[in-house]
């Protein structure tokens, strides 16, 4: 199966994982919701409710120069808690006709240091409930996965608290980067492909 995309792939479905409410806003679980806002500002658009009732997305076009070309793509940000995003995720798919080869999941990774990125394509869920739960409703876990990295929990705090609990003030000065490298990670994938989207950003 080839992952590179070409001009006939049709449109892609980019999911930002976290959990709904504003209690939640700033906590490392969310920070795919972060990397979605920033991709829906860059479309120009703000998120809107999906007619499923279970998402907020944004349809526009991603990885254009000045407004002009791109690639299709649908933002969403499932309404439901984390450990149920899997439903949402595979409505729209559905509803847009995505195979699963052309989801980008973006989310939070326990184990990869904070401001760094990973970008792959498959793999297992590694303790992540919203991975486990795609994997579930979607019957594959072949999709690409935009893993942001928040590194692991200081002393002995439980991961599950971790990250359940908002940046240190330290981490808020460097997040935007983070999520403005994060953003231009989800373009370069969509419209460079995996291999080289990789060689650039997996440092």
């Amino acid at each position: 199966m080839s992952t590179e995309p070409t001009s006939s792939d049709g449109v892609w479905l980019v999911v930002g994982l976290g959990n709904p409410g504003p209690s939640y806003a700033g906590h490392r679980h969310n920070v795919g919701h972060l990397v979605a806002a920033e991709l829906a500002s860059r479309m120009g658009s703000g998120f809107r409710p999906h007619k499923s009732g279970r998402a907020d997305v944004v349809e526009g076009r991603l990885g254009g120069s000045g407004g002009v070309g791109g690639v299709r793509a649908v933002l969403a940000r499932p309404r439901s808690y984390m450990n149920e995003s899997g439903g949402p995720v595979s409505t729209l798919a559905k509803f847009y006709k995505v195979p699963v080869e052309r989801i980008v999941a973006i989310h939070d990774e326990l184990d990869i240091p904070f401001d760094t990125l990973r970008i792959k394509l498959g793999g297992g869920d590694n303790g992540h409930n919203g991975l486990r739960s795609l994997r579930k409703s979607l019957d594959s876990g072949d999709f690409h996965r935009v893993r942001v990295g928040i590194g692991r929990p200081p002393g002995r705090q439980n991961p599950a608290d971790f990250v359940l609990s908002d940046y240190s003030s330290g981490e808020r000065k460097v997040l935007p980067f983070q999520v403005d490298r994060a953003a231009d990670a989800v373009e370069s994938l969509l419209t460079e492909g995996l291999a080289q989207t990789q060689s650039r950003f997996n440092s």
